[in-house]
């Protein structure tokens, strides 16, 4: 019972059924792929990735379960090619004999080598086993293609602040789980707080209101009362200054003051979402998506410069790691501006989506058929010079620009050949 008693909040609380189950409803939301894919029994091999405390493990767990198979949970770190190869050979003794499925879950699952993602790859493929991995980083650059190209690939979102709050009150209710047996009595405006401080990651909201409520004494009523300066005091990271309406105003203000060229705005804003506890990789990635949509290709140094910093930001932390930043920030706001590229990628998106039944031009076919289309033989544009004239669109499309160089920067020097107007 002792042992119990010490196993985290987080983890008592995990949701063992959908119904339990808070955020990612892009992903388990009715009639979304994972939700039919469950439904008829279906799923296969997947992979979830996205940040901490975003229920990846949960819902490989609520899966598993659902389906009435057999999982086995283990962790790439700490594993390797013999744990995989038992667990693959008692998965297909368990189906030959009983017709039991396994779900082999891999926590931290980029960190397998090729080695040992090429282990499971047969498994996977005869159905001896189902594959869930879990990871935090992006499977397309982190994992082996072999394993990749097998499996589904589902991206976890942060958990909203309302969907966190949710999850919070369970466990205050909860007198099994959760707290409900203790005399927690907490403010609205510190369960707001412990909601979104955490920055999506629900773990943490809840191990912080453990923290909350183990190290509050009892009051002289009988109660542990949490306020704002206890939420404050529970969280591993610096307490935000701001609430959060005024945290999104603030980082509001540091997008617009960067499309503005506003450089002595855009750093103040910057380091008032720092100083108020704002994880500066938020406003690094606001940074980079900013020097394609508002610079773009005014000046295309501004996307190389905000990628770097964040990189550098990533590696070096604080204190270090904010002079790269600010370096970013300075450029892309005094850099000359065009939105070219945002509007050329809304005006191929609608395409794509309207135009989905076009053709590719018989002579840019990777295997070009006999049946002649009218455009002839491909030209290769290095036999020509570098550039040779030839439709390259799909017929309906053939006179469509979506790209309209600005007027600003190197943009206004571009010399762009065209199909027609030449």
């Amino acid at each position: 019972m002792e042992n119990l008693k010490r196993v985290p909040l987080a983890e008592k609380m995990r949701p063992k059924t959908f119904d339990d189950f808070v955020g990612q409803e892009h992903i388990v939301g009715k009639n979304t792929l994972l939700y039919r894919a469950i439904k008829f029994g279906s799923l296969g091999s997947c992979i979830f990735f996205g940040p901490p405390g975003t229920g990846k493990t949960t819902l490989a767990n609520i899966i598993a379960n659902s389906l009435k198979a057999n999982y086995v949970k283990i962790n790439a770190v700490t594993s390797g090619v013999n744990d995989a190869k038992a667990i693959i050979e008692r998965a297909r003794v368990d189906k030959a004999m009983f017709g039991t499925d396994t779900f082999l879950i891999l926590d931290e699952c980029h960190r397998w080598n090729k080695a040992q993602s090429d282990c499971v790859l047969e498994a996977i493929e005869d159905g001896s086993i189902f594959f869930i991995g879990t990871t935090t980083e992006n499977p397309y650059t982190s994992m082996t293609r072999a394993i990749v190209s097998r499996c589904r690939i589902f991206e976890f979102k942060s958990i909203t602040s309302k969907d966190i709050k949710k999850a919070l009150e369970r466990a205050l209710k909860d007198k099994e789980n959760g707290v409900g047996n203790m005399p927690v009595e907490i403010t609205d405006e510190a369960l707001d707080y412990l909601s979104f401080a955490c920055g999506g990651d629900l773990r943490n909201s809840l191990n912080s209101l453990e923290l909350a409520v183990m190290t509050t004494p009892i009051d002289k009523d009988k109660k542990i009362h949490i306020d704002l300066e206890v939420a404050q005091q529970s969280t591993d990271r610096k307490a935000l200054s701001l609430d959060e309406n005024m945290y999104y105003d603030f980082l509001s203000a540091f997008c617009k003051s960067l499309r503005g060229s506003d450089t002595e705005a855009a750093l103040y804003y910057s380091q008032r979402l720092i100083k108020a506890g704002c994880d500066p990789m938020i406003i690094a990635r606001r940074l980079v998506a900013h020097s394609s949509e508002d610079v773009g290709m005014a000046d295309s140094n501004a996307l190389l410069l905000s990628t770097s910093a964040m990189y550098a930001l990533e590696k070096m932390g604080q204190p270090e790691g904010l002079i790269p930043l600010t370096h970013a920030i300075i450029y892309v706001c005094e850099a000359e501006k065009s939105n070219s590229v945002i509007n050329a990628l809304h005006l191929a998106s609608v395409d794509a989506e309207k135009n989905t039944d076009n053709k590719v031009p018989n002579h840019l076919k990777n295997h070009p058929s006999t049946n002649a289309d009218g455009h002839g033989r491909y030209k290769y544009p290095h036999d020509y010079g570098g550039y040779v004239k030839q439709q390259y669109l799909p017929d309906s499309l053939k006179d469509r620009v979506y790209y309209k160089p600005g007027k600003n920067g190197r943009e206004k020097n571009l010399i762009r050949k065209k199909f027609k107007g030449e």
